[in-house]
């Protein structure tokens, strides 16, 4: 009798999202900026897919993996906006246990898909820029589809064992989640178990996933800057650099959040810190996405133009 009342007080059924604003005042005007927000990520990356579903000259690897990167960001929001415009509309936090391990899940899974898919897109831009005449020969749309393919299915295996040992753990102190969403290091504050095992599956998915990623990223632009060095005219350096330009800074804003979030110890979680670079990864990141490629790319230009064009006439 002992045992089963140690194991309920052990084993969480619910928890709660603290959320973002204690006070009462800000909470409409906070939930009015994450409905605009949010609906301007559904916007801005459904207007990509159409644009380039939508013009056949855009059926190229680049806008391929951008429709991949797309599909993230709109599941990647989803995933937690909806959940937080309910906390603040109707102040109702409580979420399911089973709620949390699939939302954590879907975030973790969602960021290792990003991660691999900047990456493709990272050596999409070396041949595209180190080896121009063998560009459609590597980079074939055959090839492009299995690796935008390899890079969802990876991230979606590789975080099912990261998940099943969180649910494992025993709950035994507060149940209120100090963040906006289920997050693996807030939900890790509230156990009494050994997460060891877990610290050790955070690292080795971080070495495997996002550290190989990005040294495979920072190697391939190391060759892109010396190719591009190498053009004699400032014209063929400054058009060579427009190519790689919006997946450089999407990398750059992606992998600076990033490491500010994950990269050290759970031990030295703070929660206004990791609220401000959540908000940064998961909801500036989606946003500013399409306006980066919509800005920067001209084919992309020229496609919304002839979709306007189809449109009107």
């Amino acid at each position: 009798m002992l045992e089963m009342k140690l194991e309920s007080k052990h084993n969480a059924t619910s928890f709660f999202i603290k959320g973002l604003s204690d006070i009462p005042d800000l909470r409409f005007t906070v939930f009015i900026i994450c409905l605009f927000i949010y609906f301007s990520i559904i916007f801005g990356n459904t207007t990509i897919f159409i644009i380039i579903l939508g013009n056949p000259h855009l059926y190229i690897p680049m806008y391929i993996f951008l429709i991949n990167l797309s599909a993230v960001d709109i599941i990647y929001a989803s995933n937690i906006l909806p959940n937080l415009l309910n906390i603040l509309l109707t102040q109702q936090n409580e979420i399911s246990f089973c709620g949390c391990m699939a939302q954590m899940y879907f975030y973790i899974a969602l960021t290792c898909t990003e991660v691999l898919l900047l990456e493709v897109m990272a050596y999409d831009r070396y041949v595209a820029i180190c080896h121009p005449l063998r560009y459609f020969l590597l980079m074939h749309l055959t090839r492009c589809a299995g690796l935008a393919i390899a890079a969802w299915t990876i991230s979606f295996l590789i975080t099912i064992g990261h998940t099943v040992l969180v649910s494992k753990l025993s709950f035994c102190d507060s149940h209120v989640i100090d963040h906006f969403y289920c997050d693996i290091s807030p939900v890790l504050k509230l156990t009494c178990s050994d997460i060891y095992n877990v610290e050790i599956m955070n690292y080795i998915e971080g070495v495997l996933v996002t550290f190989n990623a990005f040294v495979f990223t920072i190697i391939s632009y190391m060759f892109i800057i010396s190719s591009i060095l190498k053009i004699k005219s400032a014209e063929g350096q400054l058009k060579a650099f427009s190519t790689c330009s919006s997946h450089l800074t999407c990398v750059t804003i992606f992998y600076g959040t990033l490491f500010c979030l994950y990269m050290r110890p759970t031990s030295s979680y703070s929660p206004e810190r990791d609220k401000f670079f959540s908000l940064l990864s998961g909801v500036l990141i989606p946003i500013l996405n399409p306006v980066i490629y919509s800005l920067k790319n001209q084919e992309f230009k020229v496609g919304i133009k002839k979709l306007i064009n189809k449109k009107l006439y």
